[in-house]
C-alpha cells in the first residue's frame, strides 16, 4: 500500500493513496485504529508533505563499496551512523536551499527506511517487524564542510537537507531495487540495494542497540558512487524502484 502525508483546505491529513486517488483517513497511519472518512481525493488536488515528521532522521555513512572507493575510504568495521535534525526534513517539490556558507551541496540518494513502531535492543531476525515502509531520500550535503569540520552535523543538519517523499510504501522487498539520482536530467548515481554492505535488518538491529527507535523515525540507508555537486536552479530527481520519484529544486 501507499501512504500519503498532504496538505488539504488548511490543515495536514493523512490517506492511502491508489492509481492516484487519495482515501482519506482518519489520523496518521502510524497510529493504531484508523479508518476511513468517506472523503476520497484526487492526487492531483493536494500539496504532498514529507510522509512523516520523524522525532530524528538516522543516516549510515560508507554503505555502498564504490561510494567509498570515490572517496578513497576503506570499508568500517561497524556501520558508521549519524543524525540529521527533525527540522531537516521537507516533502516532494519543496526547496532545499544551499547555505550561504558553503561552495558545495552534493545530492545522496538513498532509500529510506520508515519505522512503525518502538524499537529497543531488538535482534537481526526481529527488524522487519519493527518497520513500517519505505520512501525515497536524499542526504544532502554540504561536501566542503564536512571535510572542513571531519564530522558531519553541520554538513549534513541544515534545514531543508532532507527531502522525503513522495510516499510510503509498505509492500515491498527492499533487498534488490534500483536507485537513482537525476540532476537536470542526467543520471548521476544509479546502483542496485543489493549492494548494501550492511542490510537493513543489520542496520536497524544496530542502531536500536544504540538508541530507541520511535515510529516515524527514517534510517537512511547509505548512498552510492556518483555523488555530484548542486547549484541554485537545478532539479534534483532520487527515483527508488517500488516506490517512485522525490523531486526538488535548488534555491
Amino acid at each position: 500500500m501507499k501512504y500519503v502525508r498532504f496538505f488539504y483546505e488548511e490543515k495536514i491529513q493523512f490517506g492511502i493513496l491508489d492509481e492516484g486517488i487519495i482515501t482519506v483517513i482518519d489520523r496518521s497511519f502510524l497510529e493504531k485504529g484508523n479508518l476511513p472518512t468517506g472523503t476520497t481525493l484526487s492526487l492531483k488536488e493536494v500539496q504532498l508533505l514529507a510522509p512523516v515528521q520523524p522525532s530524528k532522521v538516522i543516516c549510515i555513512g560508507l554503505n555502498y563499496a564504490k561510494h567509498i572507493a570515490e572517496f578513497g575510504g576503506s570499508k568500517p568495521e561497524d556501520p558508521i551512523i549519524f543524525i540529521k535534525p527533525s527540522t531537516s526534513v521537507i516533502g516532494p517539490e519543496e526547496e532545499i536551499v544551499a547555505p550561504a556558507m558553503s561552495q558545495q551541496v552534493d545530492h545522496e540518494a538513498e532509500l529510506a527506511v520508515v519505522i512503525g513502531k518502538t524499537a529497543k535492543d531488538i535482534k537481526e531476525d526481529q527488524a522487519y517487524d519493527y518497520i513500517f515502509g519505505y520512501t525515497c531520500g536524499n542526504d544532502v550535503t554540504a561536501r566542503d564542510l564536512q571535510r572542513i569540520d571531519g564530522q558531519w552535523t553541520r554538513g549534513k543538519g541544515f534545514d531543508t537537507f532532507c527531502p522525503l517523499g513522495p510516499w510510503i510504501v509498505t509492500d515491498l522487498d527492499p533487498s534488490h531495487l534500483d536507485i537513482r539520482a537525476i540532476l537536470n536530467g542526467k543520471v548521476k548515481q544509479s546502483s542496485n540495494t543489493q549492494y548494501f554492505l550492511n542490510p537493513i535488518a543489520k542496520l536497524v538491529s544496530f542502531i536500536s542497540q544504540v538508541m530507541t527507535l520511535l515510529p516515524g523515525d527514517v534510517i537512511m540507508t547509505g548512498t552510492p558512487e556518483g555523488v555530484s555537486p548542486m547549484k541554485p536552479g537545478d532539479e534534483i530527481v532520487v527515483r527508488v524502484e517500488g516506490i517512485g520519484e522525490l523531486r526538488n529544486r535548488i534555491r
